[in-house]
């Protein structure tokens, strides 16, 4: 349990680590004219967040979930690849990515990394779907994978559509 701990406690810090890039981000962006779209389901998606790593916390603690290495170790594999996907998405967006839909007009859309797939459009969700059900599941919390899963759909469909609706009206090229 201290090592799940001590896993769930890093991923914590990886996301404020997100947050001081976002908030950079954020300055860069307002400074070359960006408008900021769905400012309405940002608190639900930082309470979803956090929601999931006191869940596995919780879930783990006082469920008295096993660790199941059968399961445990290639869900911890999926859950480090999903953080290095996640950086990979930062990494190709540079200054352009941020937590909140944030949309600089006329810049085009970013095809280099995991943006050049053009079929999979939003890499950095994929990122946050196999996050959701391998963070959790590392230690069996099954319950919160799925509880995770379930609103992350909702939200994500919510927040895709935004994303898209920005891109489009701000004629970002392609």
């Amino acid at each position: 349990m201290i090592w799940y701990t001590a896993l769930v406690l890093a991923v914590g810090a990886e996301r404020l680590a997100e947050l001081v890039v976002a908030r950079r981000n954020m300055r860069w962006s307002l400074a070359r004219g960006a408008v900021e779209h769905g400012r309405g389901h940002y608190p639900p998606m930082v309470v979803l967040h956090t929601g999931l790593l006191l869940g596995c916390l919780a879930e783990a603690w006082w469920g008295h979930r096993p660790f199941l290495p059968a399961l445990g170790w290639p869900m911890l594999a999926l859950a480090v690849l999903a953080q290095g996907l996640r950086w990979w998405c930062i990494t190709a967006l540079g200054p352009r990515w941020n937590t909140r839909v944030l949309v600089v007009p006329g810049l085009p859309l970013v095809a280099a990394g995991p943006y050049r797939l053009r079929r999979l459009r939003h890499p950095n969700y994929a990122a946050v779907v196999a996050e959701g059900v391998a963070l959790p599941l590392v230690h069996t919390a099954w319950v919160t994978a799925l509880a995770f899963t379930l609103l992350n759909m909702w939200l994500l469909a919510v927040r895709i559509r935004c994303e898209n609706a920005a891109l489009d009206t701000a004629g970002a090229p392609a």
